[in-house]
């Protein structure tokens, strides 16, 4: 079990039992997976930019990522079907717990000028994503070997019913919303 996990049920758990007061253990709002994501519209172009993104977002998640092809056409972007477009990568369960700690710990605190995470990526289901403009802000990317800084969506999917839910949720596994 990681750090975070047990942070969730020793002192999660109890604090959203008390604040919605949930009759079932089952309706406790909880973590169900992070989706990384890495658009690359000028890869339609230059191919040769998606192998290493590739190998960048694998780093990062600790998890192989794969590439995202274009699933229609279009004229104007000089886009072809079946093009490769970006790259993702989707964690669960242990690799899940790792990635948020060290996105809240040790990543958003490494971004210049930081006064926190704006709470309006919310979906209205409790979902929350988080664009990032600069990948390199993860300690695992050598800043050296990297050509091209990237941004990447962080998608954090949860149990949670409304946006009120999963705020506090993620408030509570140390998220640093602006106040």
């Amino acid at each position: 079990m990681t750090r975070l996990e047990s942070v969730y049920k020793e002192k999660v758990v109890p604090e959203l039992q008390k604040e919605f007061g949930y009759s079932s253990a089952m309706e406790i709002p909880r973590l169900v997976k992070v989706s990384l994501n890495i658009g690359l519209g000028e890869a339609s172009q230059n191919s040769k930019l998606i192998e290493p993104a590739v190998a960048e977002l694998t780093a990062i998640a600790g998890q192989k990522a794969v590439i995202t092809k274009a699933k229609k056409s279009i004229a104007q972007f000089k886009l072809r079907e079946g093009m490769p477009i970006g790259t993702r990568v989707t964690l669960r369960g242990e690799r899940m717990w790792d990635f948020y700690d060290r996105l809240v710990s040790f990543a958003l605190p490494r971004v210049r000028d930081f006064r926190g995470v704006p709470d309006r990526g919310f979906d209205g289901r409790g979902n929350f994503t988080l664009g990032i403009k600069e990948h390199t802000i993860f300690p695992e990317l050598e800043i050296d070997k990297v050509d091209l800084v990237k941004g990447m969506n962080v998608t954090i999917v949860t149990t949670a019913k409304t946006d009120k839910e999963g705020k506090m949720l993620l408030d509570l596994l140390g998220m640093p919303f602006k106040k």
